[in-house]
């Protein structure tokens, strides 16, 4: 079980202190009336992956419960796409209670959203892998319901100026985003998607122009294995109960490549 597997009681949040900590304090703190007893002898004085693991987790679910309400109404999709999230980490049962309350406490009227980010955006210190992958979560939030509403849309741009992401990277990331959902349905439609499109989503998800040169292909490709591989994420914050989540990623930007590689024939 990894560090953030092992969390219990409010007094975790107080290690992180700031608007995060006081989130996952309160979403965790009142289900145990016992604290930390039976884990005496263990050290829990988080050091700085720790700290960016809690954060990240903590921010995820908060933040998609708020972007879940942008449109004045939480859908059942919505509810949906962040139980699947909580399914691919296989959270413990304490922390999948955390997790829900995470996203009921971001869809408050007075979700401190400003301070959150602010605080998320300096425990990750630059990394910018992991910045990227929350707001990949969060525009998946956004098109869980089918409908991207404008709501939503300028919420996630505050989002993206608040963590230093620019709005052409934000278009990159979204249009990423939309062709994956697709590509992933194309494989799973009967009778299966045409080819063409299939293709077209296939560039869109490696983020590069159904022009670009065989090299461009294979340095587009690599360069995301290595921003989503699962070991080199965890190892800068991204809690261990994601992992499966962005293997899942590697396993459709390999599929992409290989959809292109194949028409292409190098």
């Amino acid at each position: 079980m990894s560090w953030l597997g092992k969390l219990v009681g409010g007094a975790f949040g107080f290690m992180l202190g700031g608007p995060l900590g006081a989130i996952f304090g309160a979403s965790v703190g009142h289900q145990f009336d016992t604290g930390m007893d039976g884990m005496a002898g263990e050290s829990f004085n988080p050091g700085d992956q720790q700290r960016v693991q809690m954060a990240f987790f903590t921010a995820t679910f908060a933040v998609m419960g708020h972007v879940a309400k942008a449109d004045g109404r939480v859908s059942n999709e919505e509810i949906g796409l962040a139980k699947r999230v909580m399914d691919n980490m296989e959270l413990n049962p304490e922390l999948r209670e955390a997790a829900v309350q995470l996203f009921q406490q971001g869809k408050q009227a007075d979700f401190p959203l400003t301070d959150v980010l602010r605080q998320f955006r300096v425990e990750c210190h630059r990394r910018t892998h992991l910045v990227r992958i929350f707001v990949e979560i969060q525009i998946q939030a956004a098109f869980a319901d089918g409908v991207y509403d404008a709501k939503e849309e300028k919420l996630l741009l505050e989002i993206c100026a608040q963590l230093g992401v620019s709005r052409f990277e934000y278009q990159v990331i979204k249009g990423q985003v939309q062709a994956q959902h697709r590509f992933q349905q194309s494989g799973e439609q009967f009778p299966p998607k045409s080819g063409l499109s299939k293709l077209e989503d296939a560039y869109a998800v490696l983020g590069i122009p159904a022009a670009a040169a065989d090299a461009d292909v294979k340095k587009a490709y690599r360069r995301l294995m290595s921003q989503h591989h699962p070991d080199k994420l965890v190892a800068k914050g991204l809690p261990e109960e994601m992992m499966q989540m962005a293997k899942q990623k590697t396993q459709q930007i390999r599929k992409a490549y290989e959809t292109i590689r194949e028409t292409r024939g190098f």
